[in-house]
C-alpha cells in the first residue's frame, strides 16, 4: 500500500492539473478546494496557479472561489470529526496520505495549547489542513473561532498566491513552487511567537 501511494498521488496531481485546460476549471477549483479540506491529498494551489496564469485578470475571482470553497470544506471536515469520527477514523488513518494516528494525537496536544493559532497556521502554511479541520471537530474546538481562523488564513494564502501570479506572471511560479511554503511557515512561526511573547510579558 505504501509503495503505490506516491504513484497514486502523482496521478491525482496530473488529473487535477488537466482541469485547468477545460471550460470547467473554476468549478473544478471549487470542488478541489472543498475536498482538500477534509480528505483529498492534492492542495488547491496546484489548480489555482494554472488558472490564474491562464487568466491573470480573474485573479480575485479565482482566489475568492478557492477561499470560500476551502472554508466550507473545512466546515465539512469539522463535521466529520465531530459526528462521524468513530465510524471513519480507520479509513482516514489507512488511506488518506498525511493522516496518521501519531499526527492526530500531536495535533490534539497543540489544540490544548494554541487553539486559534494552530488552525491559522494550518490554513496558511503547508501543514495538512484536513488534519486540522477533522481534529478540530473531534476535540470540539469553538466553532466560530475555527471558522474565523480558517477564513483569515485560507484567504490570506490563496489571495497572496493569486496576487503574485497576477503581478509577476510565469516568472514567479518557480518561487511559489519551491519557496512560498517555507516563507509562509517562517512568517507564521514569527507571528505566533510574537503573540506568545506579548502574552508572556503581559
Amino acid at each position: 500500500m505504501e509503495a503505490t501511494r506516491p504513484n497514486i498521488v502523482r496521478r491525482l496531481y496530473d488529473w487535477v492539473l488537466r482541469w485547468a485546460w477545460t471550460p470547467h476549471g473554476q468549478i473544478a477549483l471549487f470542488v478541489l478546494a472543498f475536498a482538500e479540506s477534509s480528505f483529498f491529498p492534492i492542495p488547491p494551489d496546484v489548480l489555482l496557479v494554472a488558472l490564474v496564469l491562464g487568466a491573470r485578470e480573474r485573479w480575485i475571482r479565482l482566489a475568492a472561489i478557492c477561499s470560500v470553497a476551502s472554508v466550507l470544506g473545512g466546515l465539512a471536515g469539522y463535521g466529520i470529526g465531530w459526528g462521524l469520527w468513530s465510524a471513519v477514523q480507520d479509513t482516514f488513518f489507512n488511506y488518506i496520505p498525511g493522516f496518521t494516528a501519531e499526527k492526530f494525537e500531536r495535533v490534539g496536544d497543540l489544540y490544548r495549547q494554541w487553539d486559534f493559532w494552530i488552525v491559522f497556521a494550518a490554513g496558511f502554511t503547508p501543514i495538512p489542513y484536513k488534519l486540522i479541520t477533522i481534529t478540530a471537530g473531534v476535540f470540539a474546538l469553538n466553532l466560530p473561532m475555527f471558522l474565523i481562523a480558517s477564513a483569515v488564513s485560507r484567504s490570506a494564502r490563496f489571495f497572496l498566491v493569486a496576487f503574485l501570479l497576477h503581478r509577476y506572471g510565469q516568472p514567479i511560479r518557480t518561487f511559489i513552487d519551491k519557496r512560498f511554503n517555507l516563507l509562509a511557515l517562517v512568517f507564521t512561526v514569527l507571528l505566533v511567537g510574537g503573540f506568545a511573547l506579548i502574552k508572556a510579558v503581559l
